[in-house]
């Protein structure tokens, strides 16, 4: 199972499993042979326990209390010096995360 492993982690030991070398699979992902062969290393470390909860960071906490209050997400990105996208994708997020929470999941 690779489900605690970041997605760099999982490309590398899928192409290991391919048959590639270390110098094909930094070749490929643009960096050293001695970072793919820290990756595999840190792959192969055993996990135990759940993975760790995301919670929503103090800055998305704090940008979904404004929409809550009624603020537009132009509003909250001319405050935050941010652009309106920005802050609907980090809205959105928020309320992915405690939505997460609130199913114990």
């Amino acid at each position: 199972m690779t489900d605690h492993l970041t997605p760099l982690a999982r490309r590398v030991l899928a192409l290991r499993e391919r048959g590639e070398t270390t110098e094909q699979i930094a070749e490929r992902l643009k960096c050293s042979p001695s970072h793919v062969e820290r990756i595999e290393e840190w792959a192969s470390i055993p996990r135990t326990g759940e993975r760790p909860r995301r919670h929503p960071t103090a800055f998305a906490r704090r940008i979904h209390s404004l929409r809550e209050a009624g603020h537009t997400h132009d509003e909250i990105a001319e405050r935050f010096r941010r652009s309106p996208d920005f802050i609907r994708r980090v809205d959105g997020l928020a309320h992915y995360q405690i939505a997460l929470r609130l199913l114990n999941k």
